[in-house]
């Protein structure tokens, strides 16, 4: 089994994805749709012949020992692979082109989740489980090329308290660098696929004790662990499990806040404890601080109104902006059933631009989550309380650890770099969009969305909703471009343009 990941990423890859065709096979011949599950079923079995034969080509090789390759190789994943997924779901819907079926996927794989099929009746059950094992495979990637891939490399936001450059493989865990790349990539799936699947399992169940069927359950629990949104019965709000199955939920998005919610492998500081991870506490006070402020202009608006003594509608409010806050904070995307009445209550008009902020905030660094990361947040702002003090003392000694002084020194130096490439690559998206047609609010939107990989924005952001769909062709291709970058990172791409790569 263990030579197995001797074999390149991307041909692995193919086989799994491969073999996971046959579950929506699968459901659609119990759900008697006979073409669908010819499809995926004849789809996965040419797909894992092909692997195969590959495979037996490729078995005498030596294995790869350049992490900059295996970078290159997810980078393949993300562009090459969905073309593999969209076939069988081309060939099933019948009704859209490949393109359509090909940004559907690439969608889903970046965990983004923005939907080409605003309504969901279009799909059958089948293809609704279909985008959301992509999106699932999709997260429970990120998990594992975090600590085997970009871990090792500095890169996905561990840059930032590392004490090598971007891109470079010293300075860093060097247990890590002592194995070869196959042999990483071996361990972290051994190690994170079982608490992957377990969680993945364990919401699944508790959405049906409150009230879901089994298959729209089912590919919500995907879609909160992999923070990809997608929904087979077109959101939260409409799905069987009420308040108790939005409360569960919230429980379960706060795995991608924080890495050690899950797992230790990739420790950001030197104390231990969830309750010392700085993600941790700095997403917790969002998630408070930003429904307190809501919620104060929502009793403001109920004072006028003479409703100060709803207390129902009071809690339905900020239980609305809390579950929402966390929601697009961990660039889910997922809306609470009472976020309408939150707004309502406050009768702010603007709350497109808070859903905006806080996916370009994002979750935690080596999660599932997207946007700029909860850590070179925290880099900046210790950066930047630093040299207030130093405007108020000049000549004053911070006090802090030799931990906390790189963190906000270098640190913050390369958070800032990044939040430059993430702002310059936010304006040329932008740009281009505009370009191809779309109105300003329209293409920043887009871009927000794909950059931060919360695809949910482009109906949830604007009065009118965004249709994916009515997009011209190039508009597709670029949305599919950006959602790459968003969740491949700026900083992963320069490192692959080092010319000791290519040299070889």
């Amino acid at each position: 089994m263990g030579r197995l990941y001797r074999l390149p990423l991307l041909l692995l890859l193919t086989g799994v994805v491969a073999l996971s065709m046959y579950l929506p096979a699968g459901v659609a011949r119990v759900d008697g749709d006979h073409h669908v599950a010819r499809t995926f079923f004849y789809a996965g079995t040419l797909g894992l012949i092909l692997v195969t034969l590959v495979a037996v080509a490729r078995w005498g090789r030596p294995p790869e020992r350049d992490t900059l390759r295996q970078l290159l190789s997810l980078l393949g994943v993300f562009t090459l692979l969905p073309t593999a997924m969209a076939i069988p779901f081309h060939e099933a819907v019948r009704t859209t082109s490949f393109l359509n079926a090909y940004v559907e996927m690439v969608s889903c794989l970046t965990t983004t989740g923005a939907t080409l099929f605003e309504d969901p009746g279009r799909l059958v059950p089948a293809l609704h489980l279909w985008r959301a094992q992509v999106g699932w495979l999709g997260g429970l990637l990120i998990w594992v090329a975090a600590a085997s891939i970009l871990a090792p490399l500095n890169l996905g936001g561990f840059e930032v308290t590392a004490s090598a450059e971007p891109g470079q493989g010293e300075g860093r865990q060097p247990q890590m660098h002592a194995a070869a790349p196959a042999t990483r990539l071996a361990r972290a799936t051994a190690a994170l696929a079982p608490v992957y699947v377990g969680l993945t399992g364990a919401l699944w169940v508790m959405l049906m004790i409150m009230g879901e069927t089994t298959l729209p359950a089912l590919v919500h629990a995907m879609s909160v662990m992999s923070t990809s949104g997608i929904s087979a019965t077109g959101g939260l709000e409409v799905s069987g499990a009420g308040r108790g199955g939005e409360m569960v939920i919230f429980l379960f998005l706060f795995f991608a806040l924080s890495r050690l919610t899950f797992s230790s492998d990739t420790i950001a500081t030197q104390r231990t404890g969830l309750h010392n991870d700085p993600e941790f506490r700095l997403g917790l006070l969002i998630v408070l601080g930003v429904p307190l402020v809501l919620f104060l202009r929502h009793w403001l608006g109920a004072f006028d109104f003479g409703e100060e003594e709803n207390l129902g509608a009071v809690l339905r409010a900020l239980w609305g902006a809390i579950f929402t806050v966390l929601s697009y904070l961990t660039t889910t995307g997922f809306m609470s059933a009472d976020w309408d009445a939150a707004q309502n209550w406050s009768g702010l008009e603007t709350t497109g631009l808070i859903l905006l902020g806080l996916a370009l905030v994002g979750g935690g660094v080596a999660t599932t989550a997207g946007g700029v990361k909860l850590l070179r947040v925290y880099a900046l702002y210790l950066n930047g309380m630093r040299e207030v003090e130093r405007l108020v003392h000049p000549s004053s000694v911070g006090r802090a650890s030799v931990f906390s002084r790189r963190l906000r020194r270098r640190g913050a130096f390369v958070a800032w770099i990044f939040f430059m490439l993430f702002a310059l690559s936010l304006a040329l998206v932008t740009v281009v969009f505009a370009a191809l047609g779309s109105g300003f609010e329209e293409a920043l939107v887009l871009t927000i969305a794909a950059l931060s990989t919360t695809g949910p924005l482009v109906t949830s952001a604007l009065e009118t909703p965004i249709s994916l769909a009515m997009l011209p062709g190039a508009a597709k291709l670029v949305f599919c471009a950006a959602m790459v970058l968003g969740r491949f990172e700026m900083l992963a791409i320069i490192a692959l343009i080092t010319p000791e790569l290519w040299r070889r």
